[in-house]
């Protein structure tokens, strides 16, 4: 049966937010991005992987963090505890590892050939008898700051964080520990380097308003609202740190024949919103209005990082800021293990959907950036199912006053 979905602000319920426009100034200033990086970056738990990245002992991969002027290496040890390091070698500050992803026993720096075990420690230095009062206990790499939550590891340039993760994360800890992310083992991941501000790719995947224009060739009248065209949001809610939106989805679209023989046997981007973690998760976990028109819940952890729940599968953004009109987004599409051809055809068509949706998003942020620094506008309007954009700069503008103090 059909259910009327109404429309009850939200922008209203926060007065602190306002309603005005959003300057741009954050977006084309030098000087801010050089306030972000050393008051939100620096300052922040940035997510950078998941467990199954480095699954085995001695499994690694590299995050350049342009942002916070280094390079970051995170490795699973012989005990199987997985830390983080500045990718940097104590000799001489030679980058150690050069690939982004692999797996051995010890690190060696190219430049003179010193030796790190994977729990960081320095465990073999060339004509280390001409050293002077040297003792490789002292020189092991430096660690960062690493925690777990749910499977996604995240990291915290400060050596001494004010928050813990969990503190840090608030709310969002029951999604991350109950939402299964494990049983999605199957990972896609795409990266593009974009000339456009960090926040341009933020902002283009915290709101749900250009789907029915921009996606109208991949995702055909998915988000129609019938009964209200204006509605596009089924729920939004504000954490200290972060926040969520849930999304509507038409589920009374007419597939095409392709789309509709690849949602027998798999949940679906596009298609009528199924799948088993839907018919098991309670409503704080996923689809919290249990409205029959929901398709995905997407949760935004500040400063960088998106990840959306769907029935039967998820998604993950991170937006990595370069310069302050340069950025690079990574995507990553998990999707369970396929048991026969008929769900890995399921798999496929979704992954090839998914690919052509972010085609669309990110053929747009560049024109975008240009649009920026032309001189044409000096702010813009946010609609009220815009919230996250309007309560994401105001976190912003949070931690960079806060840097003050």
């Amino acid at each position: 049966m059909e259910t009327t979905t109404k429309h009850q602000p939200w922008t209203t319920q926060y007065a602190e937010l306002g309603t005005g426009s959003a300057p741009i100034d954050p977006y084309i200033s030098p000087a801010y991005f050089e306030l972000e990086r050393e008051r939100i970056f620096r300052r922040a738990w940035l997510n950078v992987g998941r467990l199954e990245d480095i699954p085995q002992p001695g499994d690694y991969f590299v995050q350049d963090l342009a942002v916070g002027k280094t390079s970051i290496l995170v490795v699973r040890g012989q005990d199987g505890t997985v830390r983080a390091f500045h990718n940097v070698c104590k000799h001489r500050g030679n980058k150690i590892v050069w690939d982004e992803r692999g797996s051995c026993q010890r690190l060696t720096c190219k430049f003179h050939g010193w030796t790190y075990a994977p729990d960081g420690r320095l465990i073999g230095v060339p004509e280390e008898e001409m050293f002077f009062d040297f003792k490789k206990s002292e020189h092991g790499l430096t660690p960062v700051t690493t925690d777990i939550c749910g499977g996604f590891i995240f990291v915290h340039l400060d050596p001494h964080p004010r928050e813990t993760l969990p503190q840090y994360l608030g709310e969002a800890v029951t999604v991350l520990t109950e939402f299964p992310f494990a049983e999605l083992p199957v990972c896609y991941s795409y990266k593009a380097e974009l000339k456009c501000n960090w926040r341009a790719a933020r902002d283009s995947q915290l709101e749900a308003y250009h789907a029915k224009s921009l996606h109208a060739r991949t995702v055909p009248d998915f988000f129609a609202n019938a009964d209200n065209p204006s509605l596009h949001t089924l729920d939004i809610k504000l954490y200290r740190h972060h926040g969520m939106l849930s999304g509507y989805g038409n589920q009374h679209q007419t597939p095409t024949p392709v789309e509709a023989l690849a949602a027998r046997f798999g949940a679906m981007l596009s298609a009528e919103a199924t799948g088993s973690f839907l018919e098991r998760l309670p409503p704080a976990v996923l689809n919290p209005t249990r409205n029959p028109n929901w398709s995905f819940d997407l949760y935004y952890i500040f400063p960088n990082f998106h990840f959306l729940l769907f029935g039967g599968f998820c998604l993950t953004h991170h937006m990595w800021p370069l310069t302050v009109d340069r950025s690079v987004w990574e995507a990553r599409l998990y999707l369970p293990q396929a048991e026969n051809a008929a769900q890995w055809f399921s798999r496929e068509y979704t992954r090839c959907v998914t690919r052509d949706v972010w085609l669309e998003d990110g053929s747009t942020l560049e024109n975008v950036q240009r649009g920026l620094v032309s001189g044409a506008l000096s702010q813009t309007p946010l609609q009220d199912q815009e919230l996250l954009i309007r309560h994401a700069n105001k976190l912003a503008e949070d931690f960079i006053e806060d840097g003050e103090r």
